[in-house]
């Protein structure tokens, strides 16, 4: 027979065995739904929806604090930003008088915090610590999603209606820069080795990849119907990039040889995407479908669709993988 330390020994691992086994898969996602005002809260474990709060009207994008302390949605047609816990979905705090907050973004020294206006024609910057404004742009025309270059030298911004990407010089607060690129530019990301801008162009169906300090591009990748947003894999080299067609698909593009290696079948719009730490899903937004589609991406598949509010934009959950 066990002696009594033994027992009680055993008895507490056991106690930390049934603690600490929820939290081990614990987690929720938090996916916008723009028209709807709310943000749904999907269990990760389970991928069911388990709540739904109110954020504003017209939640699009979404962005974690650099500590991911904090969840910003921004709120573009109530000039607000909405704090939420990413662990729980709850909201925190607001941030008021926040003009028109389309994309946003921290520079990588997180002392600069960039928001674009697509309905105003600006591009606004705060200092990330106190929000108060450093500076206002006139970016013509619809500013919409925004990149920045590794010594927060630039933020590079997408001007969809004028299929240009324009260059802010933030020690400047100036526009040093425009530069033409494909139909109706929207997703902007920078390349692992900081050379490239790896430009997601709607109406031209491409990723334009454009070396930045030449000011020019250099490719341009096929992608699909309605190119429209890159997000990392976090393996340094491969980027997804979504085809937000009612048909749709996302595929993978490899930074090293710039081309395009894996496809996905995603129906219903897809959108923004989110990557699991362990590579092994990839979430999407489905616009017109009001779903999150997963893609098992062992199997390459379409493995679940969660029903969420109407136009699904932004999603994020705190187990995800690196951002580049």
């Amino acid at each position: 027979m066990p002696s009594t330390l033994t027992r009680l020994v055993l008895q507490a691992l056991c106690g930390a065995t049934v603690l600490l086994a929820p939290l081990a898969h614990a987690g929720v996602a938090v996916a916008l739904n723009s028209a709807d005002g709310t943000v749904s809260i999907i269990d990760t474990a389970t991928y069911q929806v388990i709540g739904k709060e109110i954020a504003c009207k017209e939640p699009h994008h979404l962005l974690p604090t650099p500590d991911d302390s904090s969840l910003i949605v921004a709120c573009s047609a109530s000039n607000q930003l909405v704090y939420f816990d990413p662990k729980t979905g709850k909201e925190q705090r607001r941030v008021r008088d926040i003009s028109d907050p389309y994309q946003l973004g921290f520079s990588p020294d997180r002392k600069l915090f960039v928001t674009t206006s697509l309905r105003l024609d600006r591009v606004d910057v705060y200092d990330a610590q106190t929000m108060q404004l450093k500076g206002r742009l006139h970016a013509p025309k619809t500013p919409s999603h925004l990149a920045f270059d590794d010594d927060s030298r630039y933020v590079f911004v997408t001007l969809q209606d004028s299929n240009e990407v324009m260059a802010i010089n933030l020690a400047t607060m100036r526009p040093e820069w425009f530069l033409p690129v494909g139909a109706t530019p929207a997703g902007i990301l920078m390349s692992p080795d900081n050379r490239y801008l790896m430009v997601a162009c709607m109406g031209a169906g491409h990723v334009e990849i454009i070396d930045w300090r030449e000011q020019k591009t250099v490719k341009t990748i096929p992608a699909g119907t309605a190119t429209h947003n890159l997000q990392p894999r976090g393996d340094g080299r491969h980027y997804f990039v979504s085809n937000r067609s009612m048909d749709g698909s996302i595929v993978l593009l490899d930074t090293r040889t710039m081309s395009i290696i894996e496809k996905y079948d995603v129906p219903g719009g897809p959108d923004d995407m989110e990557v699991r730490a362990d590579g092994k899903e990839l979430w999407a937004t489905a616009r017109f479908a009001r779903k999150v589609q997963v893609v098992d991406l062992t199997t390459k598949q379409l493995v679940r669709s969660i029903p969420v509010g109407s136009s699904p934009h932004g999603v994020f959950f705190l187990d995800h993988a690196g951002r580049k």
